[in-house]
């Protein structure tokens, strides 16, 4: 996603095996997807390992210097495709957990309210 016309993932690794079959679903994805990827994000360096005996992931790092790792295995290579687009699209921030369920400037004074209430 690009914030102030800036796309935020600098570089999308691809790691695979080329002969475990969990990464049957990537190595179909690299030979028909990939390409037309690359083509459409010339913003993108995208970056092909071959780690052998290992399952797939892609690997976005984005410009804040986070990093976000995406299991690929036993995937489809569309499935494969929705996962790159998604790093290419999310923002690279943590994911920050909220405190509680009801957030509101103003809290009740007598509680929130629940289903479960028992009289």
């Amino acid at each position: 996603m690009s914030q102030r016309g800036v796309w935020q993932l600098q570089k999308l690794t691809v790691s695979y095996c080329n002969w475990g079959g969990s990464s049957r679903g990537i190595r179909a994805f690299m030979e028909s997807h990939l390409p037309a990827f690359k083509e459409n994000n010339p913003q993108l360096e995208v970056v092909t390992e071959l780690n052998r005996g290992q399952h797939p992931f892609l690997k976005g790092s984005y410009k804040n210097k986070n990093e976000r790792v995406v299991s690929v295995m036993n995937m489809t290579p569309e499935d494969v495709l929705l996962c790159a687009t998604r790093l290419r699209n999310s923002l690279g921030r943590k994911v920050v957990k909220l405190k509680t369920r009801h957030v509101t400037k103003h809290p009740s004074v007598q509680g929130t309210w629940t289903t479960d209430l028992q009289i």
